[in-house]
């Protein structure tokens, strides 16, 4: 067994340990890394075998989430164990994930899985930053090609003051969060969400996180230069001669094919009309070639996308033009509209290009809050987004699964762009769920989501205090070795997204920032392109909130006749029992019987919830019958729920339980039944008769009411002519 290596250095306040060789020996590597109490195990995996055949680079990042951690058992009553990640485990995934995928080879075709396992969470180091830091930890010290060290931190940001790595009250608490994983002062990975905050402010704050985060950098060289493994070195195959001949000739073909068709793929086309020339176009240079010169065919198509890649890019440098002809900083056509879908409580259609996006928002009551229990949240959520990807969007004909990663991924992140712009509860006591259909996408599918959402709850009437849009920015290098000479790309489309590109998406007001994602594939951005990224995002965010506007400008002042009405009543938070009853008797009757929904806060805010106008005014009627004063001297029509007895005869009656209001009855004693002197109380009044009284006494300590019906009766009334005749009805009295 290898002897165990502790590392450990002192980083914002907080001790960080990273142990090597004590877990998980037929990994390639491990380690445990411990940022205060939290602490994870990280292994890193790299297969023997070679999948020469995939088409893309087969990294696995996975993010455990273990109850025990935080010292909870699922919240479930029929599941206990960890099943499906959740919501955010995947976005942790994501996020380290994002990071340290830029610095592989992506000619490696191996595949190769990180997998954090959290082991302690301590609710105040960031989890986040703990599976970041182990997953460079283990990429470094293994044998597995990686081109780092990497190191993440969060920020946040209050009254512009910033901390790294803040405890959970200084997040939740914060203006706002960034997230930033980056080496030697170059910036690899940002996830950021917050209020409006200006772009120099967002730039102050990763400048910070990139600058905090570099003892942890040389930290890892450190312990790389003492225990790390000598990396593979991964060739490519040998070809044989027969293949270096076809290889030849498939590139001189490529080549040639390219130099009569390539100029067809560029220009002003749609997304599938580029795709249909380009099929016809590979399937004529697939035709050049016999069935025994397959390898030949697979060289020609790379040589051609080759050829296709490097005249994008001399276009853009040498004409200041891109493949659809867009200038570098020309947004694709824009047009939003809103209220195309009937019934629904409010939707958006959003337009950028080939992207479409129809947004749909719902309203429900309070009750259809979203419980979140995972190993770090414990809540509710009044607000989600839902983004969904069908296959029909890009023109492809698969299987319909659940939600992966890139739709809860995209959904979250529109979601964080629009949460900043809410109302209170207090203010607008609704839970609002918004889903994003993305119709045909082209590109920044994730940023017209939060476009089309802002349409969409805007036409629903929920007073958002400002529209939001996003944008993706993308970049291009004249050398994409030397990465000395770049320009960037405003609003960028899929075809854009090639070797050395990046996807940075920023979310807005007129205002400031809301939400920012930045993904690569190359070794980082220095902080100038980062600035000069911040401020043309800004610029183009204006021009998408303008075509907005021409849509819609403010939420409407009405809800949908279609959506549920919300309205709130304050009682005493301390008789909140009174209105639930036993077992929730009481409440449960309200519901029955009017057909709306209760929902009971602690501190004794009561939200009604009911399409149904009369429903609504009924269920307030009671609630407010159930916690209106008795006082001496009111008279009620109430209802005779009982005729009493003496406990030693029970011939003798004695008097009446008049019930007043929904909770509160009353008792009329038998002299207090008419004017004249009455041998029997039933002689004269009847259960289930309404009759007139008033209240002559209340004892507040007891609970005590004495009725009179004498004293609102006329006084020249005798006996026999005092028999109860109805009176209007309490609507509300003997229901519940």
């Amino acid at each position: 067994m290898q002897q165990i290596k502790e590392y450990s250095m002192e980083w914002g306040g907080r001790t960080l340990t990273i142990e090597f060789n004590r877990y998980a020996g037929q990994a390639n590597a491990s380690c445990t890394v411990r940022y205060g109490d939290t602490m994870a195990l990280v292994t890193a995996v790299m297969s023997d075998q070679v999948r020469p055949d995939v088409s893309y680079f087969p990294l696995m990042v996975e993010f455990s989430e273990k109850m025990y951690a935080a010292g909870k058992i699922s919240g479930s009553r029929f599941i206990k164990r960890e099943g499906r990640p959740s919501d955010d485990a995947v976005l942790s995934s994501r996020l380290i994930d994002r990071a340290i995928r830029p610095l592989f080879t992506e000619s490696i075709s191996n595949d190769i899985q990180i997998l954090i396992s959290m082991l302690a969470y301590d609710e105040e180091s960031d989890p986040d930053v703990v599976g970041m830091v182990g997953a460079a930890a283990a990429l470094m010290v293994s044998d597995i090609p990686w081109d780092g060290p990497l190191a993440g931190c969060s920020v946040a940001v209050k009254d512009g003051e910033m901390t790294m790595n803040p405890g959970k009250t200084a997040r939740t608490e914060s203006d706002f969060n960034v997230f930033v994983a980056g080496r030697d002062e170059l910036t690899v990975m940002v996830e950021a969400d917050g209020a409006e905050a200006s772009e120099d402010e967002t730039y102050k704050a990763i400048e910070f996180g990139v600058k905090e985060m570099q003892p942890v950098v040389e930290f890892l060289k450190k312990i790389q230069s003492e225990i790390g493994l000598e990396k593979i070195v991964i060739k490519a195959p040998e070809l044989s001669d027969e293949d270096k001949k076809l290889k030849e000739l498939g590139e001189a073909k490529g080549a040639e094919h390219y130099a009569e068709h390539g100029a067809a793929l560029f220009g002003p086309t749609t997304k599938r009309e580029r795709r249909i020339k380009q099929d016809v176009i590979m399937d004529a240079l697939k035709a050049k070639f016999a069935d025994e010169e397959a390898v030949a065919a697979k060289f020609a198509a790379k040589k051609f996308a080759t050829l296709f890649q490097e005249e994008m890019i001399t276009r853009i440098f040498t004409d200041g033009k891109r493949v659809d002809d867009r200038k570098l900083d020309e947004l694709r056509e824009l047009s939003a509209e809103v209220d195309l879908i009937p019934r629904v409580h409010g939707s958006g259609l959003f337009n950028r290009g080939d992207t479409q996006i129809l947004s749909i928002t719902t309203l429900s009551s309070p009750s259809a809050e979203q419980i979140i229990d995972t190993m770090r949240i414990d809540e509710k959520r009044r607000y989600f987004h839902h983004y969904n990807f069908p296959p029909f969007s890009v023109g492809e004909a698969k299987p319909m699964r659940s939600a992966g990663r890139r739709e809860i991924g995209h959904g979250i992140l529109a979601e964080k762009a629009i949460i900043p712009v809410l109302p209170s509860k207090e203010e607008f006591p609704y839970t609002i769920r918004v889903v994003s259909e993305v119709l045909s996408s082209n590109g920044s599918s994730s940023q017209g989501s939060i476009c089309g959402s802002s349409l969409s709850l805007m036409a629903a009437g929920v007073p958002i205090t400002s529209a939001v849009a996003g944008i993706a920015m993308g970049i291009a290098f004249k050398d994409a070795e030397a990465q000395d000479e770049y320009v960037l790309l405003t609003d960028m489309k899929d075809v854009e997204d090639y070797e050395a590109s990046m996807d940075f998406k920023v979310a807005g007001t007129r205002k400031g920032i809301t939400a920012i994602q930045l993904d690569m594939k190359f070794g980082g951005m220095t902080l100038e392109m980062v600035e000069k990224t911040l401020e043309g995002a800004k610029v183009a965010r204006g021009k998408i909130l303008d075509q907005m506007d021409k849509a819609i400008s403010t939420p409407r002042e009405e809800l949908s006749d279609y959506a549920p009405r919300v309205q709130t009543m304050k009682i005493d938070p301390e008789r909140i029992g009174e209105l639930i009853g036993p077992g929730g008797k009481i409440i449960n009757a309200i519901i029955d019987k009017t057909g709306a929904s209760i929902d009971i806060e602690d501190d004794g805010t009561v939200f009604i919830a009911s399409e149904d106008g009369e429903a609504m005014k009924q269920t307030i009627a009671i609630i407010e019958d159930i916690f209106r004063t008795v006082e001496v001297g009111e008279v009620y029509n109430g209802k005779v729920v009982k005729i009493l007895t003496d406990r030693n005869d029970t011939n003798k009656e004695i008097g009446a339980i008049v019930q007043l209001t929904n909770s509160k009855d009353g008792m009329v004693h038998i002299s207090e039944i008419a004017h004249d002197r009455i041998n029997k109380v039933s002689d004269v009044i009847k259960e289930g008769e309404i009759i007139k009284v008033k209240v002559i006494a209340v004892d507040k300590m007891k609970g005590r009411i004495s009725l009179s019906r004498r004293e609102v009766l006329d006084a020249t009334d005798s006996a026999a002519t005092q028999s109860s005749k109805p009176t209007n009805k309490n609507p509300y009295a003997g229901d519940l």
